[in-house]
């Protein structure tokens, strides 16, 4: 009798599920997508690498803003013993992804909604319908007070770099400014103390506002602490000049530890929970909202390739069995799919 009652229940959720699925795609003429995937850094197109080879159709909308592929050259990225820039690795990562058959388009996605079996998202080239969404619209650097074009001059020499666990090995010995205050900046500062002896602490715009045990611990590392305000003003083939309260400064390289803004106005949207400013996932990076999921900074600001690419494959894995509860996968009923269309 359990059994029976529980069958029976199992049926009318795949019917209901079928149901909501089928009235999706008849809301516009547009195709619905099993996934749309926001974000083509190495969280989303590593799920689209394994979404696609799920025999799901997906499409991708990226911005163009990923930060990885501003890396002038990357050593801490596992197999590259050489190193790779970061926008050949995205390249190589589109590429795997296309290969497979992922839908990839440039754009800003401004707005998602939720609707009733899924999601509309919309930007500039019109909207799309799916039935899930990954969020890997990552976060944005807060940069130093300096020129624009002078800040890309730099980073594309390394003589800006934002990421110590990425590339502190690269400035081993080497003469470093931190820009930055308080606590964040002591941090960042200590730990690019284990890389260099020649660590300076600078203010981004005032003088040092710093508590007793901040600079105890500076005093204990031995960093320099420089009252701002600051600016970059000179960067040559070698170094980084900085102009500051206290007179110039020249560094081999600098590291602004500024913080960072994260990509969280798609979740808003759609009510996701959120916590100290990223947005709130369990463990299979799934958020609060059914059939939303994100990884990769968004999620945790780790400013690291490895740990975005890993969420990503289990974002692209949770979405594929959350599917399967839905409807069965079988091979046989892909054949009307959008991917065995194309």
């Amino acid at each position: 009798m359990f059994a029976a009652t529980l069958a029976g229940g199992r049926a009318g959720r795949q019917r209901r599920n079928l149901s909501r699925r089928a009235a999706l795609s008849a809301t516009m003429d547009a195709p619905c997508y099993d996934c749309l995937v926001i974000g083509g850094g190495p969280a989303g197109l590593t799920a689209a690498i394994y979404l696609t080879r799920f025999h799901l159709s997906i499409k991708v909308v990226d911005a163009g803003k990923s930060r990885a592929s501003l890396i002038p050259c990357t050593h801490n990225h596992a197999g590259y013993p050489d190193g790779i820039s970061g926008a050949e690795l995205v390249a190589r990562m589109t590429a795997q992804a296309q290969k497979y058959g992922a839908e990839i388009v440039t754009g800003r996605v401004t707005r998602l909604d939720r609707i009733d079996g899924g999601f509309r998202a919309e930007w500039g080239e019109g909207s799309v319908l799916a039935h899930t969404v990954l969020l890997a619209t990552g976060v944005t650097n807060r940069r130093p007070p300096m020129d624009e074009i002078l800040h890309d001059e730099a980073l594309a020499k390394g003589l800006i770099r934002y990421c110590p666990i990425c590339d502190g090995y690269e400035v081993t010995d080497k003469k470093i400014g931190v820009i930055g205050s308080g606590g964040r900046g002591v941090a960042e500062a200590a730990f690019l103390r284990g890389f260099t002896e020649d660590v300076t602490l600078i203010a981004p715009d005032k003088a040092h506002d710093l508590d007793a045990a901040d600079r105890a611990r500076l005093e204990a590392f031995g960093i320099r602490a420089v009252d701002g305000p600051c600016q970059a003003v000179a960067a040559h083939e070698g170094c980084i000049v900085v102009d500051t309260a206290e007179g110039h400064y020249t560094f081999d390289s600098v590291y602004p530890a500024l913080g960072s803004d994260t990509h969280v106005e798609l979740a808003l949207q759609v009510g996701a929970t959120l916590k100290d400013g990223v947005l709130v996932v369990d463990s299979h990076q799934r958020s609060s909202v059914p059939g939303l999921y994100a990884a990769g900074d968004v999620v945790l600001g780790l400013d690291q390739i490895s740990h975005a690419m890993g969420e990503g494959g289990v974002a692209a894995t949770a979405i594929r069995n959350d599917l399967a509860r839905e409807r069965p996968i079988l091979r046989e009923r892909l054949s009307g799919s959008i991917a065995a269309k194309a």
